[in-house]
């Protein structure tokens, strides 16, 4: 299955929640940023798990994390970024979510992080999840140093199919062969690149979209039996839905088949 690779967006996809708005409360915790700072993520974090993702608040965020970083040491960063991961993230991996990435890698696939986040932040959760690696927005860096700028787009809509698109055909990936895996609307053009296109934790704009396309829909904000996925099969699933805050339940059963 050397061809064959699974991409999975990060927050609200894999975690609970934006992963940047932890990192950025370590770095307040840390001096690194103001309080307003840190009161206007909270606020967009809240947003963002009840009414999903919003380009603005992607924007928001970036802006202030670019603000923040430049002058700072890369090695710094990541370091904390691995701290942040050990005190808060790790928790809050979904564990179906993961076991689901897990399967691929039993059954021969690569699987990547696709995100919008920080290239430091991602490649630790990709590197403690036991996945291959990380697609992300990268801060440019001089001589160790953040210089506050970025190196290309961010990781976000049509930038992340555009970053998919490129890794497969440097690594020889047939993404009619692949699946990808996201909660959001604004992942509609990842989604759509692949053979294999699954909504995770929908927010309602991808769910009615999924709907019509006929994509399998996979809820794991609440406790269920995780779907198999084997060397020849991959979900498909008949989900039963609730509301759109977590704790609310679903059962998931498999359907769809890798060919």
């Amino acid at each position: 299955m050397d061809d064959e690779a699974a991409f999975f967006d990060l927050d609200n996809t894999m975690l609970r929640g934006a992963s940047v708005f932890y990192f950025g409360r370590e770095l307040r915790r840390r001096g690194l940023l103001t309080l307003g700072d840190l009161r206007r993520m909270a606020w967009l974090e809240v947003r963002f798990r009840v009414l999903g993702e919003k380009l603005e608040h992607i924007e928001t965020i970036r802006d202030t994390a670019l603000a923040f970083v430049r002058g700072h040491r890369v090695a710094d960063l990541r370091a904390i970024g691995e701290h942040v991961y050990d005190d808060v993230l790790g928790a809050r991996i979904w564990p179906g979510v993961h076991e689901l990435a897990q399967q691929h890698r039993a059954a021969g696939r690569r699987v990547w992080l696709v995100t919008a986040g920080p290239m430091e932040l991602a490649a630790t959760i990709a590197h403690r999840l036991g996945l291959d690696g990380a697609i992300a927005t990268v801060a440019e860096e001089v001589d160790g140093t953040y210089t506050g700028r970025l190196v290309g787009p961010p990781l976000h809509g049509s930038a992340k199919a555009d970053a998919v698109r490129a890794l497969a055909a440097r690594e020889g990936l047939d993404l009619t062969r692949c699946a990808a895996y996201s909660d959001s609307v604004h992942d509609v053009p990842l989604l759509s690149l692949v053979g294999r296109p699954f909504a995770v934790n929908p927010d309602a704009r991808l769910r009615a979209y999924a709907r019509v396309q006929g994509w399998p829909v996979l809820e794991f904000r609440a406790r269920h039996r995780v779907p198999r996925v084997g060397v020849r099969a991959l979900a498909g699933v008949a989900a039963a839905v609730g509301g759109v805050v977590a704790g609310v339940a679903a059962r998931t059963a498999l359907r769809r088949r890798f060919s």
